[in-house]
């Protein structure tokens, strides 16, 4: 059974992503075996819908075109974070989104948007019926029956709470494991009581600069309130000891024999090479991810897309 990973990084890690792809396809016997990228997911900058992390800027259209197209040709899904759970009617004919939604708009359904606000979703699926429709980890559902109901609900996949991760017992238990992803690498601690509070003003974050950009026509001088969380600078390896921690080996040796096929890395907003490291522990074997990892670090560099910051 094939453990399908959705890896971070629509735009931020385009080129990194489509070396992973292409060194699966060159180097097989070095990965996992039946591993593969089930998809890239994140958003075009300045996507007001955009949950979960905060982003700025603008791209052309020609380039998100290139994008959506590079990561298409793969058989890859592209998957729109559109996980602001704060917005209404209000917000829904932001033009950007709506132009991001039509162009990876495919009538063979390989494009998926993952949501949190029922009136977005509502609409996409009227406007956009050719997206699956992927409900977010953001809703932190943490209660079993009302998993359970999430999962009888016409969704293409489930992201689970992270606390559920290595409760096995509850786990067993689950219905549609084929239609569950697990959030691998969580940073968050285990139940972390900032959590809701860190999605909510990451939405507000993003409402309230976009609005400013469009009224000002810049974000220079832009300010709002910081939220403080000691865990959003963490490597692959600070977060092995979490309890919610999924360990390769388990991803291979519990979880795909018990029926879960998809796995979700966090990293988004990651350092490039801590996402890379994070890509050589999950999908590499132990034995090759020296040789992989080296390898990697040659293309970046020839192709100057290696920033080591200080």
């Amino acid at each position: 059974m094939p453990a399908h990973f959705h890896i971070p990084g629509i735009v931020q890690t385009y080129h990194l992503n489509l070396l992973l792809q292409m060194m699966m396809e060159q180097m097989p016997d070095a990965f996992r075996p039946e591993t593969d990228i089930g998809s890239i997911y994140g958003e075009f900058p300045s996507s007001l819908w955009n949950g979960g992390r905060v982003t700025g800027g603008n791209l052309s259209e020609e380039n998100i075109r290139y994008i959506i197209n590079g990561i298409n040709s793969k058989g890859i899904s592209l998957r729109y974070t559109f996980t602001n759970p704060l917005i209404s009617k209000a917000h829904l004919d932001d033009v950007h989104c709506n132009r991001c939604l039509k162009l990876a708009d495919r009538e063979d359904c390989l494009n998926a948007v993952i949501l949190v606000s029922p009136e977005l979703e509502k609409y996409i699926r009227k406007k956009y019926p050719h997206y699956r429709i992927v409900s977010s980890t953001c809703k932190q559902i943490t209660d079993f029956e009302l998993l359970c109901e999430e999962l009888e609900k016409d969704y293409a996949c489930v992201v689970l709470d992270y606390n559920f991760n290595n409760n096995f017992e509850l786990l067993e238990k689950l219905p549609h494991k084929d239609r569950i992803e697990l959030l691998c690498n969580p940073l968050c601690p285990p139940a972390c009581p900032r959590r809701g509070k860190h999605y909510n003003y990451l939405g507000r974050l993003q409402i309230a600069f976009i609005d400013y950009v469009k009224k000002h026509g810049s974000p220079r001088g832009f300010d709002f309130e910081d939220f403080v969380c000691p865990h959003t600078e963490s490597c692959i390896y600070d977060i092995t000891k979490y309890s919610t921690h999924i360990s390769p080996d388990d991803i291979y040796e519990k979880y795909v024999p018990m029926g879960f096929q998809n796995f979700k890395i966090e990293g988004r907003s990651s350092n490039l090479l801590n996402i890379l490291e994070t890509y050589m522990y999950y999908m590499v074997k132990p034995e090759r991810r020296d040789e992989v990892r080296l390898q990697f670090l040659y293309l970046l560099e020839s192709n100057k897309m290696l920033r080591i910051e200080d």
